[in-house]
C-alpha cells in the first residue's frame, strides 16, 4: 500500500470517527426521550383506572341528585322489589295475632274478609302471609312505589357518602356498619293497602320501622381513606391522565408508534379495573350477612357502579379507536395497503358516478390536511363535552368522523395536480 493511500484510508477512518462522535450525544438523547416517554405512558396507564374510579366518586357519590338518579332504576328492579316485599311481609306478619284477625273484624268488613281469606289455601296463617306478601308486591311494583324510593334513597345519600369515604359528620349514623333504609313509609302504604282490600285490623298495626339493608360498609370502610382522596381530586386526575399520555406521546422520537402503544396502554389499564370490579362485587357479596338478599345486593351494587362500568367499556373503546387510527396512517406496509384500498374505492365510486367538484374539489384538495384534523378536532370536542358518553356512543361520533373524511375525499379532486405532475 502506498503512503498516499495509507494517508487516504487514514483520513477516511478519522472522518468516520468524528461522525460517530457527533451522533453518540444525538443517539443518548433520543434514548433518554424513549425512556421518559415510556415512563409517562406507564404513569397515565398505572391512573386510568384510579382516575375513572376518582371522576364516579366525585359525580355520583359526592352529589345527592346526581346519586338518586343512579338509584333509580332500581325501583323497578324484580330482585329488589321481591327483598323489599319480604321485609314488609315479615314486619306486618309479625304485629299481626292471626287467631284474633276474624273476631277483630268489624262486622261490616267480615264479608270483605272472608271473601280475602277465602280465596287463599293452606292453613290459615300461611294464606294471610300469602295475602300479605301478594299486596306488598303490588304496591312495589307500582308507580307510587318508585317515587316513595326516590325519597328514601334521597335520605340516605350522606350515609351512603359516609360509608365509602368516611365523611359526612356525626349527624350520619351507620348501624352495624351498613346503609340502611326505613320501610316504615312503605309499610304504611301496605297496611291502607291490605284495609282497602278487606282486612281491616291491618290498621291496628302501630307505626312499624323496619330495616332494609343497601349496603354493609366493613369492607368497604378499610378503603375510606383512599376512596376519599379520589373524591376529592375528582377532577383533576382525569385532567393529569390526559396530560401525561399527551407528554408521554410529545416526547417520544416515534410519536405515531407512541399514541398507538398509549391509546392500547390507557385501554388495558381500564380493562383491569373493569376485571377488579368483577372481584370485588363477588367478594363483597360472599361477605354480606345472613340476612342480607344476594339478588338484591347485588343489584345494587350494579346499579351504584353502573356509569363506572360504562366509563371502562368506553375508554376501551376509544383506545382502541385511536390505537387503530394512528396505525392505519402510519407508513407500514400493511397500513399503507389499506390507506391505498380507501382512497381507491372512493375514487372508484367518484368516477363511476361521473361527479366533477370543479373549483371546490381543486379548494379541498389544498387544504385537505387542515380539512382532515378539522374532523378529527370536531369529533374529539364532541366526545369531551357528552354527558357519560358510552360506548355506542364513541363509536357513533367514529364512524361520524369516519364519514366525514370519506365526503373529504371524495371531494378531493386531485386530476389537475396529477396531469401537471406528470406533464
Amino acid at each position: 500500500m502506498t503512503s498516499t493511500g495509507a494517508q487516504e484510508e487514514l483520513t477516511e477512518l478519522r472522518a468516520r470517527v468524528a461522525e460517530l462522535e457527533k451522533r453518540g450525544p444525538k443517539v443518548h438523547r433520543h434514548r433518554v426521550r424513549a425512556i421518559l416517554a415510556v415512563l409517562l405512558i406507564v404513569l397515565a396507564a398505572v391512573l386510568t383506572p384510579l382516575s375513572a374510579v376518582a371522576s364516579w366518586a366525585s359525580d355520583t357519590v359526592g352529589d345527592t341528585d346526581q346519586y338518586v338518579k343512579t338509584m333509580e332504576p332500581l325501583a323497578s328492579d324484580p330482585d329488589l322489589q321481591a327483598a323489599v316485599a319480604n321485609r314488609v311481609t315479615d314486619a306486618v306478619m309479625e304485629r299481626l295475632d292471626v287467631a284474633t284477625i276474624l273476631s277483630s273484624v268489624e262486622p261490616a268488613d267480615r264479608p270483605l274478609a272472608g271473601k280475602a281469606l277465602d280465596a287463599l289455601s293452606g292453613p290459615v296463617t300461611t294464606g294471610i302471609s300469602g295475602f300479605v306478601h301478594s299486596t306488598a308486591l303490588k304496591f312495589v311494583s307500582s308507580d307510587a312505589f318508585a317515587t316513595l324510593w326516590t325519597q328514601l334513597n334521597r335520605r340516605v345519600h350522606a350515609a351512603v357518602e359516609k360509608a365509602l369515604t368516611g365523611s359526612g359528620g356525626g349527624a350520619v349514623k351507620l348501624t352495624d356498619d351498613a346503609v340502611i333504609i326505613d320501610l316504615a313509609p312503605v309499610i304504611e302504604k301496605v297496611k291502607q293497602a291490605l284495609v282497602d282490600n278487606g282486612l281491616a285490623v291491618a290498621s291496628k298495626i302501630p307505626e312499624v320501622h323496619t330495616e332494609f339493608t343497601v349496603m354493609t360498609s366493613e369492607s368497604i370502610g378499610k378503603a375510606q381513606k383512599g376512596f376519599r382522596l379520589l373524591q376529592l381530586v375528582g377532577f383533576w386526575l382525569p385532567v393529569l391522565t390526559l396530560l401525561l399520555t399527551a407528554a408521554g406521546v410529545l416526547t417520544a422520537v416515534r410519536r405515531r408508534r407512541a399514541l398507538v402503544v398509549a391509546a392500547l396502554a390507557v385501554a388495558v389499564g381500564a380493562a383491569l379495573l373493569g376485571l377488579a370490579l368483577w372481584v370485588f362485587r363477588a367478594l363483597y357479596l360472599d361477605g354480606l350477612p345472613a340476612g342480607v338478599s344476594q339478588p338484591a345486593a347485588g343489584a345494587v351494587f350494579d346499579t351504584l357502579v353502573r356509569f363506572l362500568r360504562t366509563t371502562v367499556r368506553m375508554v376501551i373503546t376509544l383506545g382502541v379507536i385511536v390505537a387503530l387510527s394512528a396505525w392505519l396512517t402510519g407508513k407500514g406496509r400493511a397500513a399503507s395497503r389499506v390507506l391505498a384500498a380507501w382512497t381507491g374505492g372512493i375514487g372508484a365510486v367518484r368516477d363511476a358516478t361521473g361527479f366533477a367538484a370543479g373549483p371546490t374539489g381543486e379548494w379541498v384538495h389544498r387544504v385537505k390536511p387542515w380539512l382532515n384534523w378539522t374532523v378529527v378536532a370536531v369529533a374529539a370536542a364532541t366526545l369531551l363535552a357528552w354527558n357519560r358518553p358510552t360506548p355506542a356512543v364513541t363509536v357513533w361520533i367514529a364512524l361520524g368522523a369516519l364519514l366525514a373524511l370519506a365526503l373529504v375525499e371524495f371531494l378531493d379532486d386531485r386530476e389537475p395536480h396529477l396531469a401537471a405532475g406528470t406533464a
